[in-house]
């Protein structure tokens, strides 16, 4: 992703953005690689409507399941009883997607890494939106945040939304279709507005 062009046409395109840019300084945002698509997406699942913490503890029981491997193959997670997964502090709904996951691994419709990369953004999301659970907004998260996919715009997120309502000085949080329409002129640099507009929500003052 290259930082300084897309603050370059952000600013050019959007003066109330270019503002968030001078304020906020250089975009920070950098793509955890090290994790397999698989991995990502159950993760995902865990941290889903949880703040960081809470997520992060569960997460952390959610893997000493499985001692001996970084992160348990499909089959592991698939062979564990579903009492067990829900005893680390999941709701049935997640640990039922989680297997949903593991189970779309061991078919082949969750890619590697390799097939990922050559695989559009549309594509993916087509994909893996097909696994019950695994929600448009989920893979968004992984095409920015793993994939380091340039021109992502989620516009159901309540950040983006709300940090686009900061910086436009609007009363209302915008609807997402309101946000994909505005977000065009930002294209092919979405990934980083949506940045700057998560900044934006996460430095206002209450």
């Amino acid at each position: 992703m290259d930082a300084v062009r897309a603050i370059r046409h952000l600013k050019k395109v959007d003066s109330d953005l270019a503002k968030v840019i001078r304020r906020i300084g250089p975009c920070e945002l950098k793509p955890d690689k090290s994790r397999t698509i698989y991995a990502s997406l159950v993760r995902s699942i865990v941290y889903q409507q949880l703040t960081g913490k809470v997520a992060a503890i569960i997460f952390g029981r959610f893997l000493d399941l499985f001692p001996g491997r970084k992160f348990p193959e499909p089959e592991r997670v698939l062979r564990m009883p579903f009492e067990r997964l829900r005893g680390v502090g999941l709701s049935n709904q997640k640990a039922s997607y989680i297997r949903n996951i593991a189970q779309a691994a061991r078919d082949g419709i969750v890619p590697d890494s390799r097939r990922a990369n050559g695989m559009s953004d549309d594509e993916l999301v087509g994909q893996l939106t097909s696994i019950k659970g695994v929600g448009r907004w989920t893979v968004e998260m992984l095409l920015i945040f793993r994939l380091g996919r340039p021109d992502v715009l989620p516009a159901t997120d309540y950040g983006v939304q709300k940090g686009f309502a900061l910086a436009k000085r609007l009363a209302e949080l915008p609807k997402p279709k309101e946000l994909l329409a505005a977000g065009e002129r930002w294209a092919p640099y979405r990934t980083t507005a949506a940045w700057y507009l998560w900044r934006t929500a996460d430095t206002a003052t209450p």
